[in-house]
């Protein structure tokens, strides 16, 4: 029998035994006091979480995006330059001409953009608060609707709308028409209220119990609890997320034009046609790819500040 005694159980797992001189053990040589398994792995995690907190997710749009979304187009407008035939107008005239009518498609498309995120985000308070309710029916039916439309792909939604809705309605012998746009509004406010939704579920429960253990000891009710002293906690949580979705919804905007919406794609697919040049296809879509990263990388830059910011330590 040999006269060292092995570690027991608790030692092991505690860290406190001291391993023999030129023992191999590189994690217990370099971090004592800890699991040897785990715990390179949960520093590399909290690393990781740090530095995306400081200077963003890899897959978040950054300046270099931009930079290379410019090459693009500049190179589509050499090469459709290269194809154009010596009477036709230079490629960088021919946008430039056409930009006011492709503005005004693209304001549409943000016009479509807060009109369907206002309606989805009221909405979707509405059900966030639902699918936490003590009703067992009441949450049991919001949880159905949020993960039913969050679930569905927006174009399916989007057909829905503008095929089951009537194209006009009949009030008081008046006659009231439903454009196209106000249906495809409704179709994409559908899937923005179910993410709204689980935006404010996920901030709601993300708040330490003992919130609602000293309100309910202060003798708040369940609602003085929920509206002045949860829900202002919440607001910091959910408004990276909500302006995450917003530049999702933004760019899922085009979906309007398959529809028949005359809004910036559906304008440069007229431009084109009117054009009548092959060439042009690529420059113009890029110039509208442009036009879309001008407005949402502001977006994005200013949520990564956001998270960063309100970032919750708990």
């Amino acid at each position: 029998m040999s006269g060292v005694s092995s570690p027991s159980v608790v030692e092991r797992f505690a860290g406190t035994h001291q391993p023999r001189r030129g023992a191999s053990d590189a994690s217990t040589k370099h971090v004592p006091h800890a699991l040897p398994v785990l715990l390179p792995s949960a520093l590399h995690l909290a690393r990781h979480a740090r530095d995306e907190r400081r200077v963003g997710a890899p897959w978040r749009l950054q300046r270099a995006h931009g930079l290379a979304l410019v090459a693009a187009f500049l190179l589509a407008c050499s090469v459709a330059q290269a194809q154009a035939q010596a009477n036709d107008p230079l490629i960088f005239a021919t946008l430039w001409r056409w930009t006011p009518l492709l503005a005004r498609g693209f304001v549409f498309n943000l016009a479509i953009s807060f009109l369907a995120m206002s309606i989805g985000t009221l909405a979707g308070f509405f059900l966030g608060f639902a699918q936490i309710s003590l009703m067992p029916p009441v949450r049991k039916g919001a949880s159905f609707v949020t993960h039913f439309f969050r679930n569905a792909p927006w174009l399916v939604l989007l057909f829905y709308c503008m095929f089951l809705l009537p194209f006009q309605v009949t009030l008081f012998g008046y006659t009231i028409p439903i454009p196209d746009w106000t249906k495809a509004t409704l179709g994409l406010a559908l899937p923005v209220m179910a993410n709204v939704s689980e935006i404010v579920r996920g901030a709601v429960q993300s708040i330490p119990t003992t919130q609602w253990e000293a309100s309910a000891s202060l003798a708040f009710s369940r609602r003085q609890t929920l509206w002045m002293i949860i829900f202002p906690q919440c607001i910091k949580r959910m408004l990276p997320p909500w302006m995450n979705l917003y530049a999702i919804l933004t760019m899922a905007t085009v979906l309007a034009s398959i529809v028949g919406v005359a809004e910036m794609m559906t304008l440069t697919q007229r431009a084109l046609a009117a054009e009548n040049r092959p060439g042009l296809l690529l420059a113009f879509y890029s110039y509208v790819l442009l036009w879309f990263f001008a407005y949402c990388y502001p977006i994005a830059r200013w949520t990564v500040r956001l998270e960063a910011r309100y970032a919750v330590n708990q």
